[in-house]
């Protein structure tokens, strides 16, 4: 089908309390009612996303599917007050927007959501509340359980990356909105502001898996889901342990899909792009049309099973091939038990004792924590320098192919110095010239060895037992090969560290690798996504080209510096005439003998203009800590007209308790 459409590019969307919620909708020129996709986001549908979503709705609407962007509300030209990631009022609003959706007279009451990242995290949400229109969800980059698998905690660790994404939402949130749609925007722009919620502040109160995260964690309650769930990411994205979940959990029809891609769409990734429209279009032509799409025939697990290709910070095409299962869990993987001994992976359980103690400069080679967000130099690359300054225990040069699909497992027996540490597994894969691959990680902080919700200090000198489950993985090692664990006390600046430098001592015989091998006897067809159809792209006006830079530097007394700068560039929008400029910088800094040095600080920038109106916001960001608590400051500088007249500078500053972190 292609058909025409139009574009309204704002429409108003009333909420029942009396709030409105701006909308940007693409809708089919057709005589019959529709099927419709919602993407419901606070990126602002003006430009934030605009570039993006050329790519993907005009496409839809073309297929004869009306296309929805809502600004979430307080965010973008929408009204009403932001207030946290996922929060009660953006769901119930969520399923306003529904419920206004299906009662249009150009929808047939049939809707799909789709979205990547946050976009993913709510349509799972809403369809847990079950709203009676939604029907069917594409799910990208996302998570069933918002404490172990987002960008605040790991295993118990606390990520960089919620400093970071608080000081993101920080930039986002300080926008203001379009005058053309919001006659009061400079009111409600300084309001904003000024009443912002200190998000890196607020989720680091939440330490433990307590109701904070619970809600929103559709892990809580699979049953839930009454709507089918296509669960798409790639292995070069931070999210990657949801597909596996939801194919294994889901009560209805859920799908999982990783291809190699980074934190994008599969059609504008930069890593070995593929159709990601087709996927969207057969899920729902079956769920919301009826139709025999061919996507209940799917196989359970398609995946990209990755191979050694010499990893550099660098995008670079990707090594292996696709590969499929039709039920996930499968009978094609098994465990394969692996022990830790004195001369590295044995089949046989070792003995003796290994310590594991690092530099907490150790991770350097590890990436952004979040590829795809920034514009160059974010993916893992080579682990050997990292690998040299951590405990490694390597299997013998492989006689044969090795494949794993799946979860790896740690278990560890050990002891300890201090009341607080961390332990950090990495699987590598290492080639005959000593280039290491990471495959997968995973951190625990050892406080939390057996629970989330109640964790406890450890006693220095007490044996205690853990298991770590590492993230989802799909890779095929060569013979040749080897197959390393790694394993270190701290890993930054992914993670950040203990208050004290620790060492962990391991006891052998408690020690176990239980990897999921794959042994298959024939393949079935993967059912991979092609490369991408030709689809539009936003033709802007581009007044300043998009660059990045990443340098890593030691000073004089052995601090580790990393600075990075992301210029998104300057464009004009080629709808609504607006010029919209944006850049980021960021520094990570840590002495390699005291973990308590961590420091990270940010700056972004951004500036708005059209015909006489123009704004430029700064929002500066820092965090440090001691042995006993964090330290957050941020503050925002924002300017109106030519001449840069200061409208608000407000500071904040937060100092939280470390707890069991």
């Amino acid at each position: 089908m292609t058909c025409a459409y139009d574009l309204i590019d704002n429409t108003w969307i009333d909420l029942p309390d009396g709030r409105r919620l701006a909308a940007r909708m693409w809708l089919p020129q057709v005589e019959s009612p529709v099927p419709a996709i919602l993407e419901y986001l606070p990126y602002r549908k003006g430009d934030g996303t605009a570039p993006r979503d050329e790519t993907t709705h005009r496409v839809f609407a073309s297929e004869g599917y009306a296309c929805i962007r809502v600004d979430i509300a307080g965010t973008g030209d929408s009204e009403g007050v932001f207030d946290d990631e996922y929060s009660e009022q953006e769901l119930s609003d969520g399923e306003a927007v529904l419920a206004w959706i299906a009662a249009q007279d150009w929808c047939d009451g049939n809707i799909g959501m789709i979205g990547i990242s946050w976009g993913g995290f709510n349509g799972l949400q809403l369809a847990f509340r079950q709203p009676e229109a939604l029907k069917a969800v594409v799910s990208v980059a996302s998570t069933t359980d918002r404490y172990a698998d987002d960008i605040h905690y790991m295993g118990g660790c606390l990520l960089s990356d919620n400093a970071n994404w608080g000081s993101q939402m920080f930039a986002y949130q300080s926008r203001p909105a379009d005058p053309e749609n919001r006659a009061d925007w400079r009111q409600d722009w300084i309001k904003r502001m000024a009443e912002m919620p200190f998000m890196a502040a607020d989720w680091l109160r939440h330490q433990t898996r307590d109701g904070q995260w619970q809600h929103g964690s559709v892990c809580e309650n699979w049953s839930a889901i009454q709507a089918p769930v296509l669960a798409i990411t790639g292995w070069a994205d931070a999210y990657v342990n949801a597909p596996a979940r939801i194919a294994a959990n889901l009560h209805v029809p859920g799908k999982a899909l990783i291809g190699p891609w980074e934190h994008r769409y599969a059609h504008i990734a930069k890593l070995d792009p593929a159709d990601f429209h087709g996927e969207v279009l057969t899920w729902f032509d079956q769920y919301l049309r009826g139709e025999d799409s061919g996507a209940t025939q799917l196989p359970d697990y398609r995946t990209y099973m990755q191979e050694h290709f010499n990893p550099t910070m660098q995008n670079k095409p990707r090594q292996g091939r696709w590969v499929a299962e039709a039920q996930w869990p499968s009978p094609n993987v098994q465990d394969r038990v692996m022990f830790l001994g004195p001369q590295g992976l044995l089949d046989a359980a070792g003995t003796g004792e290994r310590p594991v103690s690092n530099p907490a400069t150790l991770g350097a080679a590890g990436g952004y924590f979040c590829a795809g967000m920034r514009f160059e130099n974010e993916l893992p690359g080579d682990q050997a320098a990292d690998d040299a300054l951590a405990t490694c225990f390597d299997t013998t040069p492989l006689a044969q192919p090795l494949e794993i699909m799946g979860r790896p497992r740690l278990r560890v027996a050990f002891s300890v110095d201090r009341p607080v540490a961390q332990l950090v597994a990495r699987l590598c894969d290492v080639s005959p010239e000593g280039v290491s691959q990471r495959i997968t990680f995973r951190p625990l902080n050892l406080t939390h060895r057996d629970s989330h919700e109640a964790p406890e200090m450890l006693v220095p000198g007490q044996r205690y037992e853990a298991e770590i489950e590492l993230n989802e993985c799909a890779h095929h090692l060569r013979a040749g090969h080897r197959l390393r664990l790694a394993l270190s006390t701290s890993y930054w600046p992914i993670v950040w560290p203990a208050p004290e430098a620790a060492e962990v001592t391991l006891h052998l015989e408690g020690c176990a690798l239980v990897l999921p091998e794959r042994r298959v006897a024939k393949e079935i067809a993967p059912q991979n996504p092609g490369a991408p159809r030709d689809y539009p792209t936003l033709q802007t006006e581009v007044l300043r080209e998009a660059s990045g830079t990443s340098e890593t530097r030691i000073r004089p007394d052995g601090t580790l510096v990393l600075d990075t700068f992301d210029d998104y560039g300057k464009e004009v929008d080629p709808y609504h005439g607006m010029t919209v400029g944006s850049h980021v910088s960021m520094h990570y800094a840590i002495h390699p003998d005291d973990p308590a040095t961590a420091t990270f600080a940010s700056d972004w920038n951004f500036t708005f203009q059209r015909g006489d109106w123009q704004v430029e916001i700064d929002t500066e960001n820092k965090m440090t800590c001691d042995a006993k608590d964090f330290h957050l400051w941020r503050r925002v500088t924002a300017r109106e007209g030519e001449g840069g007249a200061k409208v608000l500078v407000k500071e904040w500053r937060e100092s939280i308790p470390r707890g069991f972190l």
